[in-house]
This record gives C-alpha cells, structure tokens and sequence, in this order.
C-alpha cells in the first residue's frame, strides 16, 4: 500500500546526502543479508536512513488522512453496532499512525518536520484516500478493498530489515485483518439484502477497484527505488508481485458474494493459477498523487484546520513539560 512512497523525493531535500564508506556499507548489507535487525542506534547508509523515513512518515501520514473518509459516515452509519465498530476501526488508523511516527523519530526526524512536510505538500500520503465516500457500501469497500490491499503490503513489512518499523507493523497487521473482516461482512450483508442494496454494493465495487490496484504503487518496470529497497530488505516482494496476490485473492471473494468485478480482461490463466487484468490507467495514478484527486484538496484542507485547530493543546501539553522540567531541576 505505501510502496507509493518509494517512489517521491526525500522529504528531507534541504539535507544534503552523505557519502558513506564503502566498507562500512559492505558490514551493513551483510548484516541485512544475515536477516539481523537493524536497530536505532546502529550504523546505517544515509540512503537508508532516508528512504526509511520517507516511507514510514509517508505511511503515517495515509493513516492520519485515512481517517476522513470513513468518518464521513461516523454520524450516519445505519445501526448503533455499525456505528461502534467503525468508530472503533477510526480510532485504530489513528493510533497507527501514532506508531508510525514513533518509529520514523528513532530514525532522527520530528514528528513536527513530517507534519509541516506534509502540510507543505512535499511529503505524500497514499493516493487511495482522495477518493470520495458516497454511500454506505464506500465503507464496506475500503475495509474490504483498501484495508485487504493494506494487509498485503503490509505483512511483509513484519520482516521489514528495520527492527522499531517492523515491531510497529505487528499490531497493525493484527488491527488490519479486523477492518479487513469488517469491510468484507458489510459487502455481504448488502449482497444478501435487496435488490438496490446489491446493486449499491456493486456500485462501490466498480469506483474503488481500480484504485485499490494503484495502492501498490507503479508497475516494477516504472518504480524507481524498488531494487534497492529489496537489497536493503526494507521491502519483500515487488509493487506487481504484491498487486498479483491481491488480485488473485480478492477475485475470488467477489464472485463469493455474487459480485463482479469492473475488468473486461479479467481472466484465470489455468496454467500459473494467477487472474491476468487489464491495463491500469496510469495517467489517473500519477493526477491523484499530484494532488489533482477528486478529494485533494479537501482532505488536506481538513488536515490543516485540524492542525490549527490543536495548537493549543500541544502549546500547553509544552508548557506543562517545561514546568516540571523546572520543578525536577530545582
């Protein structure tokens, strides 16, 4: 889902890169090669570092931002369990993001850097939550679509090389696979209910398809930093060899519940076993992540208020911290 990330400019660009040496860098990739984790403290390339920290703000901040499509329908869920349990799943994304920031500040970033790079635009968040929640079926989609999506990313990333990211991704993935149920059940109630309930299902199906695809980020031939991030072991398997096993999971799950899936190319190849799909448009790929989405600029505008919004909060959570300082000082 984040491998998006992989794929901008450091959002550190005002630190210039280090050149490191040559031997010290043999000893790290052999550690890495040994399957060792790589914790805070140890030596790491300044490249490393780097994409270290652009992926994992980068995944903070989807989960931050991730948030609002769903709390579009907190008020207007369709049942008080429904409404529990999304509220529920709302409060997970944000203490994921938590987790995230905590593990990109042992890489020697502050959360407020990742904040204002964000805010500023040069720091980016996953393309999939410029996309609008219209019906409730929205809901059932992004837990099922998004969130599945998620979960293919994102266990591999428990072995992540990166010891505090990899621990962080335990609890995600654990958290994940509820929303990912929760998503799926809300898809098949709806295929059960009415007609128009289906029909609402398999209109949420046909506008998140598609873009659930482009989550893995470009195709391999496209993705710059790939190669290296799986040398470094940051990451496990390719954008299109993590985009194969969703599709060939989810296909599946679809035709289940008597829902088909908006590919005229979609087909089982009897001989690999794999689903072959049609050609991704890119081009709607590469306008979301500039920010020409259908919902960009209203989910950063959200952001920004709520940022404002909290000033206080943090300026007196400072207050109080620099008062006990003084008081454990004198």
């Amino acid at each position: 889902m984040y491998t998006q990330g992989l794929d901008q400019k450091s959002n550190r660009s005002d630190v210039p890169p280090q050149q490191d040496d040559a031997a010290a860098v043999a000893a790290f990739q052999a550690r890495v090669d040994a399957e060792e984790k790589i914790e805070a403290k140890d030596w790491m390339p300044d490249a490393y570092r780097r994409t270290l920290v652009r992926q994992i703000s980068q995944h903070a901040h989807s989960e931050i931002i991730g948030m609002q499509p769903e709390a579009n329908w907190l008020t207007r869920a369709p049942t008080l369990r429904r409404k529990s349990i999304l509220l529920a799943k709302v409060q997970d994304e944000a203490g994921h993001g938590l987790y995230l920031y905590s593990a990109a500040e042992t890489l020697g970033v502050t959360r407020d850097e990742m904040v204002t790079d964000l805010l500023s635009g040069k720091a980016k968040y996953s393309s999939i939550f410029n996309y609008p929640t219209l019906t409730w079926a929205d809901i059932g989609a992004i837990g099922w679509l998004v969130d599945g999506a998620a979960i293919m990313n994102q266990i591999p990333l428990c072995r992540c090389s990166y010891g505090p990211y990899a621990r962080a991704m335990v609890r995600v993935c654990k958290e994940e696979s509820f929303h990912q149920r929760q998503g799926y059940e809300i898809m098949v109630e709806l295929c059960r209910g009415s007609s128009e309930q289906k029909e609402m299902a398999q209109d949420a199906l046909n506008r998140w398809w598609w873009p659930s695809l482009m989550m893995f980020g470009p195709s391999d031939q496209h993705s710059r930093h790939s190669a290296q991030s799986m040398a470094w072991k940051i990451k496990r398997f390719t954008n299109d060899e993590l985009r194969q096993k969703f599709v060939d999971v989810t296909v599946p799950q679809a035709e289940f519940i008597g829902l088909k899936v908006p590919d005229a190319d979609l087909s089982l190849d009897a001989e690999t076993g794999h689903y072959r799909f049609g050609e991704i448009d890119w081009q709607e790929f590469m306008d979301v992540l500039a920010g020409n989405g259908p919902c960009n600029q209203l989910r950063m505008q959200t952001r920004r208020q709520a940022q404002d919004n909290g000033g206080w909060v943090r300026d007196a959570a400072q207050a109080y911290a620099d008062k006990h300082a003084t008081r454990v000082a004198a």
